[in-house]
């Protein structure tokens, strides 16, 4: 894989995420999406993992208010992020 497809399937999490963000996470996910797109690649997994914790908290923000639609999209992006952290991980320098 490129450092191009990496950075670009970590922006796509993150815009979908933006998307369904509201307006209290919204220049978090923004501030993440800034920096995957000018960072090294090796910033990739800190900024994922980021990403995991916020996506994590949306989740859980959702179910309190009992927003099923919200936390149905906002977990499955979760998922996807955690697939990519995973991957992510392993391309870190030790």
């Amino acid at each position: 894989m490129t450092c191009q497809y990496l950075i670009g399937e970590l922006s796509v999490r993150l815009q979908q995420l933006q998307a369904l963000a509201g307006p209290a996470a919204a220049p978090e996910v923004a501030r993440l999406l800034a920096e995957v797109e000018t960072s090294p690649l090796g910033t990739l997994a800190a900024v994922s993992a980021r990403a995991l914790a916020l996506t994590d908290d949306l989740c859980w923000q959702s179910l309190s208010r009992g927003d099923m639609c919200a936390f149905d999209a906002q977990a499955r992006i979760l998922a996807e992020l955690s697939q990519f952290a995973a991957g992510a991980r392993s391309l870190s320098p030790r």
